[in-house]
């Protein structure tokens, strides 16, 4: 038998909860009509005339019924309580006043079909206010004693985490509403920050605003605080990396909500929380690209993209692909990396014409083939060894890849009559140290050239290092950290300008939409960050304390690295694109008769000279900056 009462609960169960609060409100009703009665007469029953008891019990049952109508087209049968919040307290505010006004017109008609039908006109304010008392109490009663039973049975042994919250904003108050609300989040808010003075030592929800930022440190010890959540999304991202580095030094584990570009652009909710990421550390503005332009140029076109299984090349091949294409060919001579973004893109993109094919930019006919049969419109070029150490131990392969494949693919592009062609380059080529910063700066001087004479525009894209990019700092960092340190530096002063991929990549796209012919392309990346900062911040970040958890150690600076990087050479002049973030370069006049002459040299040496020493003198009469 209780088995069978169990199972019709589980299955009638909203049906029975609505039953009841129906009947609920009936009672209420009542009781809201006699209470309102009594209080008029000084809560005395004996006081009450007996011919208003009478009035107020005859219209009785038509209340009952107008207000049950009432409070169904208002919804108040059909909302989760459980998660009630502002919303449907104004729902039950509009609806009592519904209510009211229905028992008074009642009153009204009944009136006027009854000379001895009387009740006093406080009776009806009274009604009123002990309806909304009613009505919402026991809902909101409800939703807090749900709560606490919930919470209780979550939270069992589990450990809540004590939070502090950065913000005192409009996103901070829905965030406090939505930890206090919910009980699967075992979280215990014990003290808001906030820089606005006029808020410190005020309430929000019954938390306290006890100082500005920089009282973090000494409010994480007061409260034994062991997270904090930056509830700030209009900050800057220099702002919030000064924020961040705050907030790391205390050790507590760290979350964020997202930034008003992403909530405007409907990715997230103002809620929904996140861990810190690198890129919130960079201390400068994301990219912003103008989609359309790029759209415009992308669009219905063939799109051919060398090196497209790498770190740039796939997310080129992702955002290309965004823009629909006619048809989008990738060229790359690693087979996993191209059958990996091949699956990817299938999968995203199915409507996509996309062609994967394996081939080395060192082979001209293999190019020459591919070119003859696709015709491209544009060519990115991402093609390129870049470990900046293994190519001062192999200077021969720097040329064959880098040079000898951008020379075959720009002459390529150049007779197949390609529209546009964009090379990925760096700013190790500028005032090179080292033979990969030096063989990409030969590159651009290819672009250049060819940009003087052909009909195709070539250009060329030059920033600094990429986050999370193949054998790039922060995974490297992040593996180490996972293996329990050592943390690897080469020096203590090194710096490095930081983009993310896709920031790179739309710079790339952008430059692709403003090439005229000849240009180099530079991104005004901010200030550069210091590796070691970098390091500490990202042990933080993992929950580690630097040289505590996880040491430290120097490893010397690399054979051809520099301690900072340069975006300009001194002959360059700067203008600026419609873009304030991007710059184009001015080209440095040359020899072009001479420079194809020793291009063609160092790269007969580059096959029979394996010892490298007799192409490093080359590079120095192409490149007279460099200083390797």
């Amino acid at each position: 038998m209780r088995e069978k009462i169990v199972n019709f609960y589980a299955k009638n169960q909203q049906f029975i909860k609505r039953t009841l609060i129906i009947l609920y409100d009936l009672v209420v009703v009542w009781v809201a009509g006699v209470l309102a009665l009594l209080l008029r007469f000084d809560l005395s029953f004996s006081k009450i005339p007996v011919y208003f008891t009478e009035n107020m019990q005859s219209v009785l049952l038509l209340n009952m019924i107008a207000t049950v109508l009432i409070f169904t087209l208002n919804h108040l049968y059909t909302s989760l309580w459980a998660y009630a919040g502002v919303v449907e307290m104004q729902r039950i505010i509009i609806a009592v006043i519904e209510a009211t006004a229905a028992e008074v017109v009642i009153a009204l008609i009944k009136g006027q079909k009854d000379e001895a039908f009387f009740l006093p006109r406080t009776y009806h304010f009274l009604y009123f206010f002990i309806l909304l008392l009613l009505t919402a109490g026991i809902r909101f009663l409800y939703r807090t004693v749900r709560m606490q039973i919930t919470s209780r049975a979550a939270t069992g042994n589990v450990q809540t985490s004590r939070v502090m919250l950065v913000g005192a904003g409009e996103t901070g108050h829905m965030v406090i509403r939505d930890v206090l609300s919910s009980a699967s989040v075992m979280k215990e808010l014990c003290c808001i920050i906030d820089d606005d003075k006029n808020k410190v030592g005020s309430y929000i929800n019954g938390i306290k605003v006890v100082g500005d930022r920089y009282s973090i440190p000494e409010n994480v010890q007061k409260y034994k605080i062991n997270e904090i959540i930056i509830a700030i999304p209009s900050a800057s991202r220099k702002e919030l990396s000064e924020l961040i580095g705050l907030c790391t030094d205390t050790g507590c584990k760290l979350k964020i909500t997202p930034s008003v570009t992403e909530i405007m652009e409907g990715h997230v909710s103002a809620t929904l929380l996140r861990d810190v990421s690198v890129e919130d550390l960079l201390g400068r503005e994301p990219v912003s690209v103008e989609l359309d332009l790029v759209m415009g140029y992308v669009k219905d076109k063939t799109v051919l993209v060398t090196g497209g299984g790498g770190s740039i090349g796939s997310e080129l091949c992702r955002q290309i692909a965004g823009h629909k294409p006619k048809q989008l060919i990738i060229v790359d001579i690693y087979e996993n990396n191209a059958y990996d973004i091949e699956l990817e893109l299938r999968h995203n993109f199915p409507e996509l014409d996309l062609v994967v094919l394996i081939a080395s930019v060192r082979n001209l006919d293999r190019l020459d083939s591919i070119f003859a049969k696709y015709r491209p419109n544009l060519v990115y070029h991402a093609a390129a060894h870049k470990h900046v150490p293994l190519m001062e131990n192999s200077p021969n392969e720097a040329i064959k890849n880098n040079v000898l494949g951008t020379y075959n693919t720009v002459k390529t592009a150049d007779k197949y009559g390609v529209d546009r062609f964009v090379l990925i380059s760096t700013d190790k080529a500028v005032n090179p140290t080292n033979v990969m910063g030096a063989s990409k700066r030969i590159c651009e001087m290819i672009i250049q050239t060819f940009g003087h004479h052909s009909k195709t525009e070539f250009v060329a894209v030059r920033f600094g290092n990429v986050l999370g990019s193949n054998g790039s700092v922060i995974p490297l960092f992040k593996k180490q950290i996972e293996a329990g340190g050592p943390v690897t530096v080469t020096h203590p002063d090194i710096i490095r300008y930081f983009m993310t991929i896709p920031e790179a990549v739309s710079l790339v796209l952008q430059a692709g939409a403003y090439a005229r012919g000849g240009e180099i392309f530079i991104l005004e990346m901010g200030e550069p960050v210091k590796i070691l900062d970098l390091a500490k911040n990202i042990i933080r970040l993992s929950g580690f304390v630097p040289d505590k958890d996880i040491k430290i150690e120097f490893t010397g600076l690399r054979p051809g690295e520099k301690l900072y990087e340069e975006l300009l050479m001194e002959e360059e002049g700067l203008r600026d694109t419609d873009n304030k973030l991007i710059h184009i370069g001015r080209a440095i006049d040359m020899d072009e008769e001479k420079f194809k002459a020793e291009l063609e040299e160092i790269i007969k040496l580059a096959f029979s000279e394996p010892s490298g020493e007799r192409i490093r003198e080359e590079i120095r009469k192409i490149v007279p900056t460099y200083k390797g």
